[in-house]
């Protein structure tokens, strides 16, 4: 087999991981729906906050451990084993998670989980860095974050289903054995690093691994607008887990779908997305790497609108076409962080400046689902103070009100966008001058 071919059935496998991950991720989501699941972490169905700290909980531990663990892991295991060991972690926690019987314990699951996932985005990064060129990663990027919206896709209905068919819990243990039983023969097969990049190399002594840690999060932090980038991915991140886990309570409660359309339902924005990511992908490509930013610009623009439609909808189907065509053009900026990531940093440092940007990012992004859920509570008990019961109209102007805090996010993505364009263009412009002065 050619390494062209073999660096592909990498790239799928990574896709692959990535889809399994979000089913874990958004498992949650669905399962707060569930008065048997709420009842057995002793959780208020009317308390928002803390249905939403769930979400914020694994985003905690996923952006710490994609900040810190990632050098640690590109240092001293390598992507392939890396891989290997965070499967078998997070598909023993997901399995496991139904022991735990109450809502401090669930929540410290959620965190280990998030820890357990944190260093995947930037091992995928940094293998698409080693086998492909800057004007080729666009397409690999694409595919591996169309594992993003595939997840999310099937997870929603896959939930729902086990759900209305089974006990909660049972969502738990599939999921934990999928991990397991197609994460790491996949990985195992198809992800190999070329010669050069360092997987597999042990450090001689712990001297010289944290030597080598240092010298990655040292090059790391030199990536050309990193803090742009950085404050770019923590604004897309914040609307992805804002809408994702708050989104089949807002059909079930905001629009009247029942449990089996909502799950349905809940899926046709994420099919939206990996349709998307797929066009951005191929975009990259075809602009040039001078003109990525104004995907940026234009797909905030088009989310922003979208999600203003979707509130302000009054049939409940035109608001989930709405929200399909937000995560449509959510989908088109979403390889383009990767991309420029990879273009503006070293081969070597790429897995930790991408866990830079991706932790960081996680770890703002976090708090989006905690914050809707709060705002999602005052509007709703605001709306209905003249009553000790919280109306159907109080409780969809609560969801309306949540919802439109990601329009804000996406004005972030755009001003980092331009901001991105300008000195890029700037820099360019300087170059240009310096050489026909020598």
């Amino acid at each position: 087999m050619s390494s062209k071919a073999m660096r592909w059935y990498g790239v799928v496998t990574l896709f692959v991981i990535v889809a399994i991950s979000y089913v874990d991720r958004i498992n949650i989501a669905v399962l707060i729906t569930d008065a048997a699941f709420l009842k057995h972490v002793a959780l208020d169905a009317s308390d928002r906050v803390s249905q939403g700290l769930l979400a914020t909980a694994f985003m905690l531990g996923y952006g710490i451990s994609a900040f810190v663990l990632t050098p640690f892991c590109s240092a001293l295991f390598g992507v392939r084993r890396s891989l290997i060991y965070g499967l078998v972690l997070w598909g023993v926690v997901t399995w496991a998670s139904p022991m735990f019987n109450s809502y401090g314990l669930l929540l410290a699951s959620r965190v280990l989980l998030g820890v357990s996932e944190g260093p995947l985005f930037s091992l995928a990064s940094s293998y698409i860095k080693a086998h492909f060129k800057s004007d080729e990663n666009g397409k690999p990027n694409a595919l591996v974050n169309m594992g993003t919206g595939l997840g999310l896709a099937v997870g929603y209905p896959l939930v729902g289903y086990l759900l209305t068919q089974f006990e909660w819990d049972s969502s738990f243990h599939v999921l934990g054995v999928l991990n397991i039983v197609l994460g790491i023969p996949l990985v195992l097969a198809f992800v190999r690093m070329p010669a050069g990049h360092g997987d597999g190399i042990k450090p001689s002594s712990l001297g010289d691994a944290m030597s080598r840690v240092a010298g990655i999060v040292k090059g790391a932090l030199h990536t050309r607008h990193l803090f742009l980038i950085t404050l770019l991915t923590s604004a897309a991140l914040a609307y992805l887990w804002g809408s994702s886990n708050w989104l089949p309570t807002y059909l079930r409660e905001a629009r009247g779908f029942s449990l089996r359309e909502m799950g349905w339902i809940a899926s046709l924005p994420q099919y939206a997305t990996v349709l998307a990511v797929f066009t951005g992908g191929v975009l990259i490509d075809k602009l040039g790497r001078d003109r990525v930013p104004f995907i940026f610009m234009g797909a905030s623009a088009g989310v922003a609108l979208s999600v203003l439609l979707a509130i302000n909808a009054r049939d409940p189907y035109m608001a989930a076409t709405c929200l399909v065509a937000a995560n449509f053009f959510w989908g088109l900026q979403s390889p383009a962080i990767p991309s420029t990531v990879q273009h503006c940093s070293r081969p070597e440092h790429t897995a930790s400046a991408f866990g830079v940007t991706n932790g960081v990012g996680s770890l703002v992004a976090g708090f989006m689902p905690a914050l809707m859920g709060g705002v999602i509570s005052a509007v709703s008990h605001g709306s209905g103070a003249a009553s000790t019961a919280v109306t159907a109209a109080s409780s969809a102007a609560g969801f309306f009100a949540g919802f439109a805090l990601l329009i804000g996010t996406q004005v972030v993505v755009f001003a980092c966008g331009f901001l991105l364009w300008w000195r890029e263009r700037a820099q360019r412009t300087a170059a240009v001058s310096g050489s026909q002065l020598s």
